[in-house]
Parts: C-alpha cells; structure tokens; sequence
C-alpha cells in the first residue's frame, strides 16, 4: 500500500437517485422500526417531503463510490484482503425519498500495521443544489495478502 493514493479522490460516475421503495426495503432490512422510513403519511406528519431513510442508508452509495477506489490500479488491493474497521456519519439533514446525491470520496490517510495497511477515507453527499447532505469517515483495514 503506497502513500500516493494519499488525497486522491474518487466520484460516483451518476448521481444516484433515492428511491421510495428501496428506503422501505433498507429500512426492513436493517429492522428500523420508525414509521417515517415506511409510512408516507407519518414522515409528512413529522415534517419531511417524502420518507426519510435510515442513517446508515449511505453505506449503499459509499459502497458504490468506494467501488471506483477499488478499481483504480494504484489503489491495488482485492476485496477479499479488506475489513470494515470503523464508520462514522455526520449529518446535514437526514436522506429522504427523491433526493438525487453524488458522493465523492477522499483518501485521507494511510497508515503500514506490519504487513497491514490502514486506510482512512471521507466520503462526502451531496444533493442535486450542490450541498452537503453528509459526511462519513471510514477506516478500513487491508490486509497484507494481495
């Protein structure tokens, strides 16, 4: 694992646009129970224009875009050699049905463990105006096999 991937960044190749249905489907699937993530009517009750998705509803985009970092050949790390090590989101204001986003991440540092590699990156969202929806910071740990 080099250091010049150090500041380089990596962009979704489309904006992604969120849907209804896939906010009811994710929040289903990671069990978030509030009815302002399936219930049109309970997310206008409680102010938003559409559904709101669960927090963690940016892994599906962060997935995509750290997708493009996988890709690049300086990177040059197989999947199969990383680990989830932490996850952080700070929000703007929540995701919610209808919202066009891009994303683009920036890999902020890297750091040798051995044979190991950590690797620190910032994923930025932004919606179709241009502003910031949210921001994660991720770590991942890469391991020593490629």
């Amino acid at each position: 694992m080099t250091q010049e991937i150090v500041g380089r960044t990596f962009t979704l190749p489309h904006s992604y646009l969120v849907g209804r249905e896939h906010v009811r489907d994710f929040a289903h699937a990671v069990f978030a129970t509030n009815p302002i993530h399936t219930d049109l009517d309970a997310a206008r009750a409680a102010g938003y224009v559409d559904l709101v998705a669960p927090t963690t509803y940016l892994a599906v985009l962060q997935h995509r875009v750290l997708d493009e970092l996988l890709r690049d050949p300086q990177f040059n790390v197989e999947l199969k050699n990383i680990v989830h090590g932490d996850q952080r989101f700070t929000f703007t204001r929540p995701v919610v049905a209808g919202d066009e986003l891009t994303a683009e991440l920036e890999v902020s540092k890297v750091r040798a463990l051995g044979s190991n590699a950590m690797v620190q990156a910032t994923t930025t969202f932004t919606d179709a105006a241009g502003d910031t929806v949210a921001t994660t910071n991720a770590t991942l740990v890469v391991g020593g096999g490629n």
